[in-house]
């Protein structure tokens, strides 16, 4: 097992505003831990305490002059590599902090923009946890000296019903840093498939937040969730125990960490996921270049094949107007156990208005044996797609706006870019909505709606603001979708008016009272608290 994960959340140079109330002790203050304590942390641990730093400090070599730059300029769009580096996150941004006087504390990758390499928002100290006790010393370590304690599993933020008795499962054990396309491999060697998230490369960890925000793949409409097909877990808890949490022991703990908030409730060390036999399935891609009046007549016949599509186990990932991309309309979509010629008879409506589209389109209907096939076709070799600067906005689609879906074209035709995720309905939408700590919003969706913003290094605080408010704009235009609706908070906003219920929906006060059961003095940070 490797799962490095942090004890403090801000560097000090974040920690000079002297308004601002402390419930933590924090790097800079008096009661930060000297270097005689973590001498004693070490210890205690099996490898040397790690002291991240924004990767692109490897090409300032006054802050870090061992760096390797031609490593982090080769690699720093690779989720892979960037899952590897403890002071990486999936979007840059996210390592810089903004002051309130409006100054960025940030390591740019380009230096000709000449500002300093800074800190940011990359803790100073961490724990590079190999076993459950590297894990249950760094906690006691945040307890004993009242320190902000982050988990850091991959950097990538994104329940099985009641069984009958005497039902076996064939499963598959994962521990904390396992990534999605190593289980896939496994699956596949034991003449399995599982369940799983897919990014180019596979770089989404196995047992953080995917998971632990519910988890969506492109078969969940056949076989559910993430969190519908976990059997068994296990976890550090702020006491520093080692639990196993299942339908028998914990349950309470096995409900909320399934889909109730990554890094909230423990350091999650494994989970056991349920196996599926290996099935054949027929794959569609379409992409191309096409005018905004073909986008609104194909996006107006796709939407209305999805209800029945979504019903019959079918997932999708469609892309439309990415910035920089070579196609500005990508679909891939998966249908299990549907041969070729089937799926060519069903989508016949939707793939003639294709290819009455003024620009040349590709479309390939394809057989696979498996899921592994094809995912080693379609995303295992994808161009990376990370490293970049970027914030999203999203909303579970219900099944309703589908159907009546004139308003949902509109929105889809307003915004660039659009991730359309046809990944729920079908089995997603037959699992109780109470059977497991996941935004119940999920139960009545068909689909995930994600925008986004995107931007180059070197931009001004206030050209800054201006994207943060075209993002709030457009939310609430999103949220038009399905008023009072839910999202997956492992890809949303971070400026959700309501985000309790946005996020968890009904399940919010049970989780809040499990946390403070298992955390009563809030070791583990919980965004908006």
């Amino acid at each position: 097992m490797k799962a490095a994960w942090w004890l403090a959340l801000f560097a000090s140079g974040v920690l000079s505003k002297p308004s601002r109330p402390r419930c933590r002790c924090l790097h800079g203050d008096s009661c930060w831990p000297t270097e005689y304590d973590f001498a004693q942390l070490q210890s205690t641990i099996s490898q040397p305490l790690i002291h991240p730093v924004p990767p692109e400090s490897a090409c300032y070599p006054e802050a870090n002059p061992s760096g390797n730059c031609t490593d982090v300029q080769t690699n720093t769009f690779t989720g892979n590599w960037r899952s590897d580096q403890p002071g990486s996150m999936q979007a840059p941004n996210l390592e810089s902090f903004i002051f309130p006087n409006g100054t960025i504390e940030v390591c740019y990758l380009n230096k000709a923009l000449g500002v300093p390499c800074g800190q940011g928002s990359v803790p100073p100290i961490g724990v590079d946890a190999r076993s459950v006790e590297d894990i249950q010393a760094g906690v006691k370590f945040a307890v004993d000296h009242n320190l902000r304690l982050v988990i850091h599993n991959t950097g990538s933020t994104f329940v099985p019903e009641s069984a009958p008795e005497n039902e076996t499962y064939h499963v598959l054990t994962l521990e904390a840093g396992v990534q999605w396309h190593e289980a896939y491999d496994a699956a596949q060697a034991n003449g399995r498939v599982i369940v799983g998230g897919i990014t180019p490369g596979g770089s989404v960890g196995t047992t953080g937040g995917w998971m632990q925000g519910g988890g969506h793949g492109i078969l969940s409409p056949q076989h559910g969730l993430g969190v519908d097909n976990v059997v068994q877990l296990t976890i550090v808890t702020a006491s520093g125990e080692h639990l196993t949490a299942n339908s028998y022991l914990n349950t309470d703990l096995f409900w909320a960490v399934r889909g109730g908030g990554g890094g909230t409730y423990g350091v999650v060390t494994s989970v056991t996921y349920r196996t599926h036999e290996i099935s054949p399935l027929t794959a569609t891609a379409v992409f191309g270049n096409i005018t905004p009046a073909d986008r609104k007549d194909i996006i107006t016949e796709y939407l209305k094949l999805w209800p029945a599509l979504s019903d019959a186990g079918w997932g999708a990932y469609l892309t439309l107007g990415m910035p920089g991309a070579a196609s500005n309309f990508t679909l891939v979509m998966v249908a299990p156990n549907v041969s070729s010629a089937d799926v060519n008879a069903t989508l016949t409506p939707f793939l003639d208005v294709v290819r009455t589209a003024q620009e040349d389109m590709v479309i390939q209907i394809l057989p696979f044996d498996g899921f592994s096939s094809f995912y080693q076709t379609f995303f295992a070799n994808l161009d990376p797609q990370e490293g970049i600067n970027e914030e999203l906005i999203s909303r579970l689609v219900p099944r309703e706006a589908l159907e009546d879906n004139e308003h949902l074209i509109d929105v889809m035709m307003s915004m660039d870019p659009v991730l359309f995720y046809t990944v729920a309905g079908g089995k997603v939408a037959q699992i109780d909505p109470d059977s497991a700590g996941v935004n119940p919003a999920w139960r009545k969706a068909s689909a995930f709606f994600i925008s986004a913003a995107l931007w180059p290094e070197g931009v001004t605080v206030d050209e800054y603001r201006a994207i943060q408010q075209k993002l709030k704009d457009n939310l609430a235009i999103l949220d038009s979708l399905a008023p009072g609706g839910g999202t997956y908070f492992n890809e949303a906003s971070m400026y959700e008016p309501n985000p309790q219920h946005t996020f968890f929906g009904d399940h919010y006060e049970r989780l809040r009272a499990i946390k403070d059961t298992y955390d009563p003095r809030g070791l583990f940070i919980v965004a908006g608290e």
